[in-house]
């Protein structure tokens, strides 16, 4: 059994939907559905990193530890940094990356994500992606898509359709890139310490960074896609109406 720690970064306000880890969804704080999802995996340890004390009293409610840090991190990943030298974790300790807005997220696509990261041992970062399969998908600027080599290994991330169709022949696989990652804990402090780059200014896509550093990113198709990710309005309404047959 590979051993691995889910950290769910979780700020308050997020600018399209505030206080988005507290919103009702079935009946609880969304937080506390990410937690059982993360629980569920087989996580050595599950925590909620944040900057807010009702995250931190819904998250340890749940069953999480949490982690106060600061409430000026840029992102998530520097938020788990931080979390990871206040908890003291080791070097080598695998780290899952679960967005807190996630509520859906399959325990089986995080234990996959450590289990890759642990036999890839010269990927410096493991996540996910899974098949396009319409054309309105592969031209929404808020999907992105990546592309891999042959042994899967992420050679671009892009909002934009990538490849390039020239000929519109119709045989290039589209991969979407799902927003979960692994990596180890001496890793993504020595990432957060280290200056954006032009492309992910670009784009608005911290994974670039890591491609620009030359780090290598395996990036396998996902064993399970995860439920509706929460961002607007249209999102929890969306997901509550699904919430609403599991219950």
């Amino acid at each position: 059994m590979i051993a691995f720690t889910v950290i769910i970064p979780a700020r308050f306000g997020a600018s399209r939907l505030p206080g988005k880890p507290l919103l009702d969804l079935a009946g609880r704080p969304m937080i506390q559905h990410v937690v059982s999802r993360a629980l569920e995996s087989g996580a050595a340890r599950v925590v909620v990193a944040t900057d807010d004390a009702r995250i931190e009293q819904a998250a340890i409610k749940s069953g999480a530890l949490a982690v106060m840090t600061r409430a000026d991190h840029q992102s998530g990943t520097d938020r788990i940094a931080e979390a990871a030298q206040t908890l003291a974790l080791p070097d080598d300790e695998i780290i899952i990356n679960v967005q807190g807005d996630e509520p859906d997220m399959p325990p089986e696509l995080i234990r996959q994500m450590a289990t890759a990261l642990a036999e890839k041992n010269h990927a410096a970062m493991c996540t996910a992606c899974t098949p396009v399969t319409d054309r309105d998908t592969l031209n929404d600027p808020n999907v992105v898509k990546v592309v891999r080599d042959t042994n899967d290994f992420a050679l671009y991330f892009s909002r934009a359709a990538i490849a390039f169709d020239r000929d519109d022949q119709g045989k290039f696989a589209y991969r979407r890139h799902l927003g979960i990652y692994a990596y180890r804990a001496k890793y993504v402090i020595d990432f957060s310490n280290t200056p954006a780059c032009t492309l992910e200014q670009t784009e608005k896509l911290e994974q670039l960074r890591a491609l620009y550093r030359g780090d290598r990113l395996y990036c396998p198709d996902a064993i399970k896609s995860p439920g509706i990710g929460i961002d607007t309005e249209t999102d929890i309404k969306r997901a509550r109406a699904e919430w609403i047959k599991k219950v």
